[in-house]
């Protein structure tokens, strides 16, 4: 790809672009939200059109005027969003565009014994008749892979692929690229976890701002440069330093023999003011189900939630909120956002009674809390008044918090914070969690990173199969003691 330039309304995405990818190797992209990753690789698979520049497939220039285009070529992308079909099963979205037909019907047994050869590579196990809709982020994701391998593609694009895996998962995964790789399939691999790299990466290039910094073997990258090139200054990688908590410090919140129709079971557990408790597991251990029941998302069948020493009956979202209580959702598009809407309006829709004079909205009022969530967060965009679906995933991700902050909360429940997000956008995130511990805030964070968890939480739960196992303070916490009480290995 060379001299690939990409104008948005307001922004210049991309400014003269270089990338070069050669078989049998895995070329990561790193940059911060923002910097032109996504929408580089959407040019390269189709999804959109360069206003200048020159992609060459072999040598020899290519014309990519769409998804198809980019296929015929052995491109496929595997995007950070999902892109399934929510009410077709694992089978059918695998094979979509690919299907076997016996005669003008789908060959169903042609098209399992394909999946299941896909699946057997990766060594995973699938519901296969399942809706997408229904499967876990996780199971989303493989799903995504199986799509691209089912393909066969010479280039495989990855956007952020390990998110939502376990080190399980991200081990398998790893090893199937390692064999693709020795077969010439060439991958470009964008991820925000840094200490991925070193693992996957034999050439690594920085974007920022919409322009190609520097392309540098994997070994000869140091984490330190790495960072420094993405944000164009050096930052501190480290947690910042929670602040204690009080002894004194009044509980924020206290649930007792929580049940959920979705999993969880018996769940008793308290936040005190300033006071981070992290939830930590493997994925479908019914983390992010505890939180959306505290928050009515999925309403408890038993159990008793109390904020600020009150009871609170929670029959859905709008009683949660309207006790002070915040849920970041893990699927910021799916969940956490209207993505037909702009800033201004996603801003305060949890809390738009508060903007409304009689029957109609207040614009004047809502403009200006937006553009100070805009300034206050660093929100990337040219104005409260573009739709969120044309901002990257990490000023998304801002837009979500903002929707929260500008109301009456006190719980704040984070359901993968940092997910896709960059190590600059992460800082400010953590600098916020402590901004909020400050003002007396408590905080419930679900996270799959073990080091997040690890050095941004007072207290670990471990939930296992729906229930809280154990409990450990910040200072005896080690990723040993979690991962074997998640496990199973301890009790």
């Amino acid at each position: 790809m060379r001299g690939i330039v990409k104008t948005f309304p307001g922004v210049r995405a991309l400014d003269g672009v270089a990338l070069d990818v050669v078989r049998g190797e895995v070329h990561a992209l790193v940059g911060e939200n923002g910097a032109g990753k996504s929408t580089l690789m959407k040019i390269l698979a189709g999804a959109d059109r360069a206003d200048a520049g020159t992609i060459e497939v072999d040598g020899e220039v290519a014309r990519i005027d769409g998804p198809r285009a980019a296929e015929t070529l052995g491109i496929a992308m595997i995007y950070q969003e999902f892109n399934l079909v929510p009410d077709l099963g694992v089978v059918e979205n695998i094979v979509l565009g690919h299907e076997p037909a016996n005669g003008p019907f789908l060959d169903r047994a042609e098209a399992a014994r394909r999946v299941a050869g896909v699946m057997a590579e990766l060594g995973i196990i699938l519901p296969l008749d399942r809706p997408a809709r229904r499967l876990s982020v996780a199971e989303q994701q493989m799903v995504e892979i199986c799509k691209a391998l089912a393909h066969r593609a010479r280039l495989i694009v990855m956007d952020e692929p390990t998110a939502s895996l376990t080190e399980r998962e991200i081990d398998a995964l790893f090893a199937l690229i390692g064999k693709l790789k020795a077969q010439g399939v060439a991958f470009v691999y964008i991820s925000h976890r840094l200490e991925e790299l070193p693992r996957i990466a034999d050439r690594i290039t920085v974007l920022r701002d919409g322009r190609t910094i520097e392309t540098r073997r994997a070994a000869d990258m140091p984490q330190a440069d790495l960072i420094r090139l993405m944000v164009g200054r050096d930052l501190d990688a480290h947690f910042p330093d929670l602040p204690p908590v009080a002894p004194e410090a009044p509980v924020v919140l206290r649930v007792a023999g929580l049940d959920s129709p979705a999993g969880p079971r018996g769940i008793d557990l308290e936040v005190r003011a300033g006071e981070v408790v992290g939830l930590a597991g493997l994925v479908g251990a019914g983390r992010t189900e505890i939180v959306r029941a505290i928050a009515g998302a999925d309403v408890p069948t038993s159990g008793r939630v109390e904020v600020g020493g009150k009871p609170v009956v929670i029959r859905g979202p709008h009683s949660a909120i309207a006790a002070g209580i915040a849920l970041m959702t893990e699927d910021r598009k799916g969940q956490g956002l209207v993505l037909g809407m702009n800033v201004r309006e996603n801003t305060t829709l949890a809390h738009l009674g508060d903007y409304t004079r009689g029957p109609f909205v207040d614009r004047k009022a809502e403009t200006a809390i937006a553009a100070h969530e805009i300034a206050e967060l660093r929100i990337r965009t040219p104005s409260a008044e573009q739709l969120v679906r044309n901002l990257s995933g990490g000023n998304q991700q801002k837009v979500v918090l903002g929707k929260w902050l500008i109301g009456r909360t006190n719980v704040f429940l984070f359901d993968e914070p940092t997910r896709g997000i960059d190590v600059g956008a992460k800082a400010e995130i953590y600098a916020l969690m402590v901004a909020l511990l400050a003002r007396g805030a408590g905080i419930v964070m679900v996270s799959s990173e073990l080091p997040e968890v690890l050095g941004m939480s007072h207290r670990i739960l471990v939930v296992r199969e729906g229930r809280i196992r154990a409990e450990f303070k910040r200072e005896d916490a080690t990723p040993d003691k979690i991962l074997a009480v998640a496990t199973g290995v301890a009790a």
